[in-house]
């Protein structure tokens, strides 16, 4: 996937996430928010924003219990299974 790509797909999942919490204010989303990385900052690496959107994912679809039913409870541990994933990609990128 291209980088644009990916920042498009980030948008998408952003503007989840801030529907959700309008719909519930409560809400929280402290992993991603702790990465400090959105959507716009296109200075950031590919890698970063993918490993974004999989954290994103992850609490997305643990909130989506909260709101609503979801048939596939396994979401939010596949979603941090495949950003540990990308951490990982991300750390072996830095080393080189």
């Amino acid at each position: 996937m291209h980088k644009e790509e990916l920042l498009e797909l980030h948008q998408i999942f952003y503007d989840i996430k801030e529907y959700y919490q309008m719909i519930n204010p409560d809400l929280k989303f402290p992993k991603y928010t702790e990465l400090k990385i959105t959507p716009d900052q296109i200075n950031r690496s590919k890698l970063e924003h993918k490993y974004a959107i999989f954290i994103l994912c992850s609490e997305i679809a643990a909130s989506m219990k909260e709101i609503e039913t979801i048939s596939s409870r396994g979401i939010p541990d596949r979603m941090r299974e495949l950003a540990e994933r990308t951490l990982k990609e991300m750390d072996a990128e830095h080393e080189n």
